[in-house]
């Protein structure tokens, strides 16, 4: 992995970890980031104030997707093979028992308040809950054909479940685990995203389409052309400094 030195954007020295990272996330106070090796089956945490890596730690089988509770106690990580969760208690650095949950796991996410992980089974066309609190599995939530990413609202109230082959998109309400009616997007859908103020949310399909979707109707609007094959989805916060009187 390679630091970038934001204030110049130059390239610090690369720090050595496990083989082929399939996902990078960050703790919620910066102090860790944590590389997910999926042909290693394992996770390298890394700490930022001295860019040095700390002794892997062991989880399931395949390992590509991740997501850390709002209070950074735990790292639940996907294993796409066996079809399981792992989490990692990280004060410790130490992997707790696996939850099973469905077939190839490919994205998880969690609530803003930290009570409920859901992970999205791809080849099972379903969503599984897991409660934080005890690491139980809840029943499978079914979506359309092969979910794959996932987003969660900032109040904590609806899970939105991009299908990559059904292209649409199911809403998940929060408080009941049940599904409600899917909004169709462009073909072959690749990614989603919230914007931070979770009126809207956009979604990359088609050869070099963008659609927003707004939450509080959950009805698509018209596509934005952009380039071709788009991937990924950030947001720039831009802060405007009020004129002096």
């Amino acid at each position: 992995m390679t630091p970038i030195r934001v204030s110049t954007n130059s390239p610090l020295g690369a720090i050595p970890m496990g083989n082929a990272p399939a996902r990078v996330v960050i703790s919620p106070n910066g102090r860790f980031v944590y590389t997910v090796n999926a042909p290693d089956n394992t996770v390298t945490p890394i700490r930022v104030s001295t860019n040095t890596a700390e002794p892997a730690i062991p989880v399931g089988n395949l390992p590509n997707s991740a997501a850390i509770t709002p209070d950074g106690k735990t790292l639940y990580v996907g294993n796409r093979s066996d079809g399981s969760v792992t989490p990692i208690h990280l004060q410790t650095g130490t992997p707790g028992p696996s939850i099973p949950v469905g077939t190839s796991p490919a994205a998880i996410v969690i609530t803003p308040n930290g009570k409920t992980a859901y992970v999205s089974n791809q080849d099972d066309d379903t969503v599984t809950p897991i409660n934080v609190g005890s690491n139980a599995a809840l029943p499978p939530i079914p979506v359309g054909h092969r979910p794959f990413d996932m987003a969660v609202t900032p109040n904590g109230r609806t899970v939105y479940v991009l299908n990559s082959g059904s292209d649409n998109v199911t809403p998940i309400r929060v408080s009941t685990n049940t599904p409600r009616t899917a909004i169709p997007v462009p073909h072959q859908p690749f990614t989603l995203a919230l914007s931070p103020d979770g009126k809207t949310l956009y979604v990359t399909g088609g050869t070099n389409l963008l659609t927003p979707i707004r939450t509080s109707t959950n009805h698509p609007r018209t596509p934005v052309v952009v380039g071709m094959s788009p991937s990924a989805i950030a947001f720039a916060i831009v802060r405007h400094r009020r004129p002096r009187a």
